[in-house]
């Protein structure tokens, strides 16, 4: 089985990444861009039956940082 996990900043913490591709994408011409907030995407193989509830563990204790970071778990 296969799990996503999606990691985006927490709103309110600062995003100098985002901030980057946003002030990118205005060099570039795409002026109609409010704003940006980048995170990153985990995708796990995982052996068959291995519950949402280990996965989320897996999450906390090391994917994200939960402190400045939300996460979403989807099963594939």
């Amino acid at each position: 089985m296969k799990a996503r996990v999606t990691i985006t900043l927490k709103p309110g913490v600062l995003d100098p990444q985002g901030r980057a591709i946003h002030n990118a994408l205005d060099g570039l011409g795409f002026t109609g861009v409010a704003g940006v907030r980048q995170g990153k995407v985990i995708e796990l193989d995982l052996a068959d039956g291995t519950s949402e509830a280990v996965i989320d563990d897996m999450a906390r204790k090391l994917l994200a940082n939960t402190v400045i970071e939300n996460y979403r778990i989807e099963l594939l």
